[in-house]
């Protein structure tokens, strides 16, 4: 669509996946340092009121690895992923106008880095984020592990598209860019604990996993902004789902993250097991949704990967 970008799309490379290919971004120098904008039109979902949250997410996750250094002598080699990321929606967005991304550097330390990304839209923010980069290895032998086990049915749907047994439901990524069907494929595995009379004992159980593989060039921080693009992909619909009730009720509800993230309307992300094969592309996720009440609603999201190890 005329308009979606600042500049003209490059051509598909067709040694990366759509994945990467969606998520490309490009650099606005002109206009000012650690500035980027999206390379392709986003996607709209039909019905919404604003463009897919998870690509403003992942573009807003790789807007600053941009600014994350690279491996060197003067670091000591030293590789820092993504360790935490809190966001707030607060304009819905706009997919037949660019999307400027503004990054902060604000604070560069030996073990931790820290930035802010602003998603602007005609001079308005519409999406806001801090993200802390941790250094790889930087935890001592005294570091203590543990996370949730993957649900059983989870883990059988997945086993089950990974032996390529169950097909998938297609994600439209928008008209440009890319093939027709969408940077990832998905699908609901069902309701665990669904006959319970109570929602917020219902937990949503569902798959996702990249079209094609990452590309080597695009490394941990390709696979880090997949899943970011991923994760909002089922968690919307929660609510309405334990209630039994049709996606056209959303207005009864806005569905948030705990309280205690003190978000009106957010959403956090850690990953600590990051991403490192194409395989890892592949993720179970379960939805559960502990309260909802006064037009708000509770969400809270798990996500594992195929080795069933808690990635968030």
């Amino acid at each position: 669509m005329p308009g979606a970008t600042l500049v003209r799309p490059p051509p598909v490379d067709p040694s990366k996946s759509p994945m990467e290919t969606v998520l490309e971004l490009r650099t606005l120098s002109d206009i000012g340092p650690d500035i980027f904008t999206n390379a392709r039109e986003l996607w709209h979902p039909p019905g919404a009121r604003g463009l897919y949250g998870g690509a403003v997410i992942s573009q807003c996750l790789a807007a600053a690895q941009e600014t994350v250094p690279s491996p060197s002598p003067e670091n000591n080699r030293a590789v820092f992923l993504i360790h935490s990321m809190h966001c707030y929606f607060v304009l819905a967005g706009d997919a037949s106008i660019p999307i400027l991304y503004h990054v902060e550097r604000v604070r560069d330390g030996k073990s931790f880095l820290t930035r802010t990304v602003q998603a602007r839209q005609r001079g308005k923010c519409i999406f806001t984020t801090t993200l802390s980069f941790m250094r790889e290895n930087s935890g001592d032998e005294s570091t203590v592990d543990h996370g949730w086990d993957m649900p059983e049915g989870a883990r059988e749907g997945l086993d089950k598209i990974l032996r390529g047994q169950v097909d998938g439901d297609d994600e439209d990524a928008g008209p440009n860019g890319v093939e027709s069907r969408g940077p990832f494929i998905s699908k609901i595995l069902g309701i665990a604990d669904n006959h319970s009379p109570y929602p917020h004992q219902r937990k949503p159980e569902a798959w996702v996993k990249c079209r094609g593989s990452i590309s080597p060039s695009g490394g941990q921080h390709a696979h880090l902004a997949a899943l970011a693009y991923m994760s909002d992909s089922w968690f919307i619909g929660t609510v309405s789902r334990v209630h039994g009730i049709s996606r056209a009720g959303a207005h009864l509800y806005n569905e948030i993250f705990p309280p205690t993230t003190r978000y009106s309307s957010g959403q956090a992300e850690a990953s600590k097991n990051t991403l490192r094969t194409p395989e890892g592309a592949r993720v179970g996720m379960m939805m559960q949704t502990p309260w909802s009440g006064q037009g708000r609603g509770l969400v809270e999201q798990r996500i594992w990967n195929k080795d069933g190890r808690t990635m968030y």
